[in-house]
């Protein structure tokens, strides 16, 4: 039987339970999502996009869903105790796919600004998120947003309406718990309107060792003058799986900061899609993947330049250890008529191991003659000559190993425009090389 068939079988025996626990709004492009996965089914390594990850093999196990919204026993506020110094944040959990709201930040949001479940948001606003849920993540084009819009039923939303601006950075943990091998499909919306700022962190755990798949679609609209950074930061363990499909739209002069970075995995396969659709919108793409044993990490990347002046810089990097894999395929399209357009493209990696293995595509498609566009990737190995040299000045080889790896990885720790994340970032990477745990502070989650 092939992998979709179970869940075709299913949806089709579980259609009206999964609706009764969710909402109307999300309700409604369900039965086309669910019509795009029957005619789509999961990608295949024969399709480009999805070359390096087998995604039909991913869903062939059997895992458990709670589509009867049951509730799990834990309080994240109890277990969670997550102690970045100097960086006070407004702290939400989404547990498996559910937005957790039995108890909430007692910190006030400014006036206008809606957060929480998308589930309940969509409830009590529902032409407001009406207008959002559902119109970036196109179903017919891709079998993994196809399959979660039919299955997601809560999630989180962050709206901020004109103007307002949110100084605390939003901090949100998705607690991934359950004593069976288990299956999660949650939601994120974003939106920020005209001149909104906001900041957001998410950061991936588990913590239970049975096999978990998570399907995740973000939905981000920046409207013109906004200004957003989304920090997404993985550590979970080597029986997980991850596959993020993350949809962003950007209209005049926004600024758009995404940053994804992997420390502990299974599986990973990211997905990011980027519109810039006014003028003068930038967008800062970043990426970082830390691997081992057999880990794999896969980044598939497209920025859309539709108009003219318009600017985006993209640095990923990898360090694969061991016999782990990474995959990164990043294409910028310019369009016709968006003239002006800068864009730099960079993917630098390196393999630690000879049994380590990296697949890069860096992809430019220009069709406007006034641009200022470069692309480029490198795969190689710690630097023979400057490991000669420090070893020279009396530092073994495993802490020059370490300070070149780490080296190599700052610049993308530097894009981040959170001080206190940023100096955090700098010691969870030095205790990652160490083959530390990176257990945060007085957290009783991370392993």
């Amino acid at each position: 039987m092939k992998a979709e068939q179970q869940y075709i079988d299913l949806f089709s025996q579980c259609e009206a339970l999964i609706c009764r626990h969710s909402s109307e709004v999300m309700n409604a492009p369900r039965v086309n999502a669910f019509a795009d996965f029957e005619r789509l089914g999961f990608p295949t390594t024969k399709q480009e996009k999805y070359k390096y990850t087998d995604m039909a093999k991913l869903f062939a196990p059997d895992y458990g869903l709670n589509l009867n919204r049951l509730d799990i026993p834990v309080n994240p506020y109890e277990v969670f105790k997550c102690d970045v110094p100097n960086m006070s944040t407004l702290l939400y959990f989404v547990v498996n796919d559910a937005f957790y709201n039995k108890a909430l930040p007692k910190a006030q949001l400014p006036e206008g600004v809606l957060l929480g479940s998308l589930k309940d948001l969509s409830q009590q606003h529902p032409e407001l998120v009406q207008k959002y849920y559902g119109k970036l993540a196109d179903t017919s084009k891709d079998g993994i947003t196809a399959f979660n819009t039919a299955f997601a039923q809560d999630g989180f939303m962050l709206y901020v309406p004109k103007g307002v601006v949110i100084e605390k950075p939003i901090q949100l943990v998705n607690i991934l718990r359950a004593d069976v091998n288990f299956m999660v499909n949650r939601r994120l919306l974003v939106v920020l309107e005209e001149g909104a700022q906001a900041r957001l962190l998410v950061c991936d755990h588990a913590m239970d060792d049975v096999n978990f798949l998570s399907t995740q679609v973000v939905e981000v609209f920046a409207a013109e003058n906004s200004v957003f950074d989304l920090y997404e930061l993985e550590e979970t363990h080597t029986s997980t799986v991850r596959i993020s499909n993350l949809y962003v739209n950007q209209e005049a002069n926004s600024n758009v900061l995404l940053n994804g970075m992997t420390l502990h995995n299974g599986t990973t396969r990211n997905t990011t899609e980027v519109t810039l659709n006014g003028r003068g919108a930038e967008i800062s793409l970043c990426g970082m993947a830390i691997t081992d044993k057999n880990e794999h990490v896969d980044n598939h990347t497209f920025i859309d330049h539709k108009v003219s002046d318009c600017t985006s810089n993209e640095l990923f990097k990898y360090v694969l250890d061991d016999q782990s894999v990474g995959a990164f395929a990043g294409k910028v399209l310019v369009r016709e008529g968006a003239q002006r357009t800068s864009s730099q493209q960079t993917n630098r990696n390196l393999c630690a191991t000879r049994e380590a293995r990296m697949y890069t595509q860096p992809q430019l498609e220009i069709y406007a003659d006034d641009v200022k566009c470069s692309h480029g990737a490198t795969v190689g190995q710690l630097d023979e000559k400057a490991l000669f040299y420090m070893r020279q000045r009396g530092i073994s080889l495993k802490e020059a190993r370490l300070l070149l790896m780490f080296a190599f990885v700052n610049e993308v720790i530097d894009t981040i425009r959170l001080d206190a994340l940023k100096d955090r970032l700098h010691l969870l990477v030095e205790k990652r090389f160490r083959g530390e745990l990176n257990k945060c502070q007085g957290c009783a989650i991370c392993k």
